[in-house]
């Protein structure tokens, strides 16, 4: 059982920067995927990025060359760092991993809000 604990949130202005933190209980060496997702409000859940076990990478195109995502394997800590936000990157950002025996896990969220 993994509990992942989210921070770095917060109001910022358009332009600007956060970065989050996805804090695992359990050694993130255990965990095969680690990913971000954002929900807006009125929207779906959508994916922003994600990490393998190997640093292999992936994101949304609305997010591309903006965001990064990394892991600490030796923090236990992922990481999303974010510039140039926009209005529209406002939501509630979702730390989310998986481990290699495929069960899933979720934080708990954390508000970004972008002001224009």
């Amino acid at each position: 059982q993994v509990q992942l604990m989210e921070s770095g949130g917060g109001l910022v202005q358009s332009g600007g920067s956060l970065r989050l933190s996805c804090a695992a209980s359990a050694s993130i060496l255990s965990i095969k995927y680690m990913a971000w997702y954002r929900q807006a409000p009125g929207k779906q859940r959508e994916l922003v990025a994600g990490i393998d076990s190997g640093g292999t990478t992936k994101y949304a195109d609305s997010v591309k060359g903006r965001f990064t995502i990394s892991r600490d394997n030796t923090r236990n800590t992922g990481y999303l760092q974010m510039i140039g936000l926009k209005p529209e990157d406002t939501a509630v950002y979702y730390c989310y991993a998986a481990d290699f025996r495929l069960y899933n896990y979720w934080g708990q969220g954390t508000q970004v809000t972008v002001s224009s």
